[in-house]
């Protein structure tokens, strides 16, 4: 069985770095996901793609795959890189001006 090991990003509803650190393992879906002929929502036959584990550390969830003896996908998460700025930057005289005339 697959699973994919990844870090979530923060929702859109959060302005802070809260509640992001933690680390979810999810099935990869075993059957594809179609049309429902009544009602036409999207359905699997798997109900397996509604369960999700989350892990304090990335060690921890390839740890638990392996015992269980599954094949993980790890999703390594880019670092955020934060350019501190003030506003008087803007007004700055010793930076090239693009842009203006």
């Amino acid at each position: 069985m697959k699973v994919r090991i990844y870090q979530p990003s923060k929702t859109t509803m959060q302005s802070g770095r809260g509640k992001v650190g933690d680390w979810v393992l999810e099935y990869e879906p075993a059957t594809p996901r179609r049309p429902e002929p009544m009602m036409g929502w999207t359905s699997s036959g798997d109900t397996l793609n509604q369960v999700r584990m989350k892990f304090p550390t990335k060690e921890a969830a390839l740890a638990f795959a392996t015992k269980k003896g599954w094949d993980a996908d790890i999703a390594e998460w880019q670092e955020r890189r934060v350019i501190p700025k003030n506003y008087a930057d803007n007004f700055r005289t010793d930076r090239p001006r693009i842009g203006r005339f």
